[in-house]
């Protein structure tokens, strides 16, 4: 390399310097990089480790350890002194060195906070390699530990220095705890495999390879590492795919799973629609600027159980029926029934979009998986998952809010229990359950202010209804009517009587009805746009007629008059089942009735009040057949590691 090149990189980098002063200068930012003396003190470190020999990526580098050649440089390290000065003539000989034979080797000295790097020796090398966009440099660094706390951003850096001790890299430093697990999976990895050398290698050619498309997307300008979002597009490609990919393919699929990176960004990446979706402006500019609609639907139903053979199925396959049934011809429905999870899933949803299929319905959350990929696949098809809770921006979900009905059976309950001892089956701890059964006591609760609630889950023992039976309890919440054609004894708030189970009252799902509003959403062109970054969830209920009851013949009349009082009351708001103080079994109030809870707090509710006697069972209690669901939707989930074999991480 001549002196001249080294000139002309010099000067090229110090325009790129100059206006990036300007720009934060303009936006008040501080213009040059951030010293690590002038915001940490050693009060404010639980101590610090010498890594040793490094080599630690260039675009973690933040700033200086001291103030001292602060002003020489942008905040991006790009030098900003005339070319004729000390400092610019030293730039070149480094730069002179950097494409000589030798290279720049002599390491720089640097400490690392919070993920961070704060150079102490070799300002001037990391400038000259990041005008290169060298992906790395050597380094001797110091770790400054951070005192613990329950910040977000500290608790992922106490797990990322964990996973150090595995990788030995500072590219898998991730912004959310629970990440680095998901990575293990993603690759093969079991939870404790420590990297060898070779894969070392192999993640950071892929890495690499994904972070300057990521860049080109506009990644650069995210609160979020290149880890993070690798980590989410691993949850629809192969790692193994990563480097078969042109850059122009790469950014292809980068942009496919865009909605769910830039639900990242986002405090809380999940919008709940509790009611349905305003309809278009009815005035001119709302007539001109309403989002073209389709006037016709071609809707596909996916289920990977048997309507003959499942309840849940069945139930999701008469809300097909419906959905024809009420809009004729403005809509023309495929299903796909027993269908695998994988690649058959995947196949089938081909073929739907293949025969014209615009709109997906996925009727059990393990499905989510062929969703996502459909999603990234097909960014103009509308999917949604049966499921609650999911971050996912691409896939839209949908559920109902079980609980207000379960609000009104607990109150039957507590008007028929004769000593207050009521009992309640549950299945799982997923999202929402925990609601189910507290609405459930408040409910008893209002007409037996003794009512005890015992509670068995059916995830646990193989019949907890028969063991309360023996135990003595004479009214018993069991599993919930999936239709309301299909009536059983035991079905829904069950009384024993000489010795079998007679429903005084139960709750089911009216899927045909939401199928029915989402399809009118999408021909009234009312759908939300997934590049927004915010998943959004539909939890409807009573009324939407999403969820509903159905009466008992054994209900005493009385009694069935106050259930559908309740029942209006709800439909109407004048009733709130968690509009009153609330405390929880270790004595904590949950809420002191002043304001109701909200939805996000009753959706993601993990406690049972103090009336209820039980408690939500761990995941190494559950039985082998109900961790699948609760890994997808348990109220712990992101507690539960992750298994290398699952489909969605």
């Amino acid at each position: 390399m001549s002196r001249q090149e080294a000139m002309e990189q010099y000067c090229k980098s110090m325009r790129k310097g100059r206006k990036e002063y300007k720009s934060c200068v303009l936006q008040g930012r501080y213009p040059y990089p951030h010293a690590l003396d002038e915001f940490l003190t050693e009060v404010m470190t639980a101590g610090q480790v010498e890594l040793g020999l490094v080599e630690i990526p260039l675009d973690q580098v933040a700033g200086t350890k001291t103030q001292g050649r602060q002003s020489s440089f942008s905040p991006d390290f790009m030098p900003m002194l005339d070319p004729d000065t000390e400092f610019a003539l030293k730039w070149m000989d480094l730069c002179e060195a950097h494409l000589g034979d030798e290279g720049i080797r002599e390491p720089i000295k640097c400490y690392e906070y919070l993920g961070r790097f704060y150079v102490q020796e070799g300002n001037k090398r990391v400038s000259v390699l990041k005008s290169y966009q060298s992906p790395t440099i050597p380094a001797m660094v110091i770790r400054m530990i951070p005192i613990w706390s329950a910040e977000p951003e500290i608790l992922a850096y106490y797990e990322f220095m964990e996973t150090y001790q595995k990788t030995g890299l500072y590219q898998t430093r991730f912004t959310r705890v629970g990440s680095f697990p998901k990575l293990q999976a993603a690759l093969g990895y079991e939870a404790d495999q420590v990297w060898t050398e070779d894969q070392r290698r192999a993640f950071l050619s892929g890495y690499s390879y994904f972070q300057g498309p990521f860049r080109k997307a506009g990644g650069g300008e995210m609160p979020i590492t290149t880890a993070d979002a690798l980590l989410t597009w691993l949850k629809v490609y192969p790692f193994g795919d990563l480097r078969q990919l042109s850059d122009a393919q790469l950014l292809k699929t980068i942009r496919a799973v865009w909605p769910d990176i830039k639900s990242l960004t986002e405090a809380d990446p999940i919008t709940v629609a509790t009611e349905e979706a305003e309809g278009p402006e009815k005035g001119l500019l709302g007539r001109l600027f309403r989002p073209k609609a389709p006037a016709h639907l071609n809707v596909a139903f996916f289920s990977d159980h048997d309507p003959e053979t499942s309840d849940w199925a069945r139930a999701h396959d008469l809300g097909r029926q419906y959905l024809e049934t009420v809009l004729e011809d403005q809509v023309t429905v495929q299903h796909f029934d027993r269908i695998s999870l994988g690649e058959e899933a995947d196949a089938a949803i081909d073929q739907a979009v293949q025969a014209g299929a615009q709109v997906i319905f996925a009727t059990t959350p393990p499905l989510i998986g062929a969703c996502r990929k459909a999603a990234a696949k097909y960014p103009g098809l509308h999917i949604f998952n049966c499921s609650v809770s999911m971050p996912y921006a691409g896939v839209r979900t949908y559920y109902s809010r079980l609980y207000e009905a379960k609000f009104i059976t607990g109150a039957v309950a507590g008007a028929m229990s004769r000593d207050g001892a009521i009992g309640y089956v549950s299945n799982s701890p997923i999202f929402g359950v925990p609601a189910c059964i507290n609405a459930f006591a408040l409910g008893a609760q209002l007409t037996n202010p003794g009512a005890r609630i015992k509670v068995r889950w059916s995830c646990v023992e193989k019949d907890p209804l028969e063991a309360l039976a023996r135990e003595g309890i004479e009214i018993i919440s069991n599993q919930d009517l999936p239709t309301p054609d299909r009536t059983r004894e035991n079905w829904g708030l069950c009384q024993v009587h000489e010795g079998s189970f007679r429903s005084l009252i139960a709750p089911y799902w009216h899927w045909g009805s939401i199928y029915v509003r989402l399809a009118r959403m999408i021909l009234g062109g009312e759908t939300p746009d997934p590049a927004q970054g915010k998943a959004v969830n539909y939890w409807w209920g009573m009324g939407s007629r999403a969820v509903d009851i159905l009466l008992g013949d054994p209900l005493p009349p009385g009694i069935g008059q106050l259930a559908g009082i309740l029942r209006q009351g709800i439909i109407d708001g004048t009733v709130l089942p968690f509009g009153r103080p609330l405390r929880d079994q270790n004595g904590v109030q949950r809420s002191d009735g002043t304001q109701p809870l909200t939805t996000r707090e009753i959706l993601h509710m993990d406690w049972l009040l103090d009336c209820v006697e039980g408690s939500i069972p761990s995941f190494e209690e559950l039985l082998p057949m109900a961790r699948p669901m609760v890994r997808l939707q348990g109220v712990y989930r992101d507690q539960i590691p992750p298994e290398k074999e699952d489909l969605i991480l």
